[in-house]
């Protein structure tokens, strides 16, 4: 199953995890780290526009947003979350082929694992907004810290239950073994393209170190 049908098939699951009591705190931060009054703000996967109303609060009036995302039950649920933002538009175009020319900023929350060369991505990223824009990546992975370290195989457990294609073993053997390999790597890949091509970057941990926020400023 592909990643646009196996999201699409739980738009509604997903949306309930996406609005979770506490992470809202993570999406204002985001928001916060990757633009600021007027810009042009590029969210890629913005899934189902958890991030967008805070992104539209953020640039304000003089600002826009734009959402993309590859699957379509997601974005049906991000144009309800945002019809009365007129500053907000809803796009149905691949993340690693961004739709539009140009940007002041590009935010992507908890998408980088998914991509097979994250850090290409990323740097197609940064070429888009170009010198002075910004990108803020916001992840999720294993944590080290004395508090986290203890619920690491839950959080891969429930990484193996949202991965297109695995199956109730994969969920079962999750905790016993490496199944967030892949998405390690590409996250940590994602984060070295980005701290390659910025400055001025500021990096955030959530959730006992669980979900990391990287922003920074492309030389």
């Amino acid at each position: 199953m592909g990643v646009a049908e196996f999201y699409g098939r739980w738009a509604a699951l997903y949306d309930r995890i996406a609005t979770a009591p506490g992470v809202a705190r993570w999406r204002r931060a985001a928001a916060e780290a990757a633009a600021d009054s007027g810009d042009t703000v590029v969210e890629m996967g913005c899934g189902t526009g958890a991030n967008l109303p805070y992104l539209a609060e953020r640039v304000g009036s003089e600002g826009s947003v734009v959402g993309v995302d590859i699957t379509g039950p997601l974005l049906d649920r991000a144009r309800e979350r945002v019809v009365a933002l007129d500053n907000v538009s809803i796009v149905q175009a691949d993340a690693t082929c961004p739709p539009l020319a140009e940007a002041d900023a590009v935010l992507g929350t908890f998408v980088c694992g998914l991509f097979e060369d994250a850090a290409a991505v990323v740097d197609d990223w940064c070429d888009l907004v170009g010198s002075g824009g910004r990108v803020a990546l916001m992840d999720a992975t294993a944590t080290e810290t004395f508090l986290g370290r203890p619920l690491n195989p839950l959080f891969r457990a429930f990484v193996a239950a949202g991965a297109p294609g695995s199956t109730p073993g994969d969920v079962l053997r999750a905790p016993f073994g490496g199944f967030d390999g892949p998405l390690t790597r590409r996250v940590e890949a994602s984060r070295t393209a980005l701290a390659a091509r910025t400055d001025d970057r500021r990096y955030e941990t959530f959730a006992a170190g669980f979900v990391g926020l990287l922003s920074g400023r492309v030389r």
